[in-house]
């Protein structure tokens, strides 16, 4: 079933919890999505995929960071605004 809650006004410890559970919910629909048995054929027994997701996730990790970086750097700069 869908849900969803009012983040208009929502406290920052509420709208942690249903960013958490977002993500928790999202995780699991995608690791039940696909079939076990042909994902591992496919991927097979080597580490190239291995190398290159572990590749993928610390340049999308640093992407992140640079970007959280200019987003707080335009705040401190008020190109945009933010509210407490």
């Amino acid at each position: 079933m869908k849900g969803s809650i009012e983040i208009d006004g929502a406290a920052v410890e509420w709208l942690r919890r249903y960013a958490s559970l977002c993500g928790w919910t999202l995780a699991r629909a995608h690791a039940r999505s696909g079939d076990p048995a042909a994902l591992a054929g496919y991927l097979g027994t080597g580490t190239v995929f291995d190398h290159a997701i572990a590749e993928f996730s610390v340049a999308y990790a640093d992407q992140n960071l640079r970007d959280f970086e200019a987003f707080t750097a335009a705040i401190g700069d008020r190109r945009i605004p933010a509210h407490r």
